[in-house]
């Protein structure tokens, strides 16, 4: 989830976007999180959590595999 919402950061704030200071590119995150504060909308899990557990599983097989 962290991913997805520095991703829209990065694509509605950040890209192709001058910066000439630290300043201007903070103001310009902040005025993202202003606007994206004013009509936050909850993350909805799409997946059980049998879903996401068997996902665990499958990764701890590989990473067995891989580390053995």
């Amino acid at each position: 989830m962290v991913e997805i919402f520095f991703s829209k950061l990065t694509d509605k704030a950040i890209r192709r976007g001058i910066f000439h200071s630290v300043p201007a590119l903070i103001d310009a995150i902040e005025t993202y999180l202003a606007a994206h504060n004013e009509n936050p909308e909850p993350f909805q899990w799409s997946a059980t959590a049998e879903q996401i557990l068997e996902k665990v599983r499958r990764g701890r097989v590989t990473l067995n595999a891989i580390t053995n």
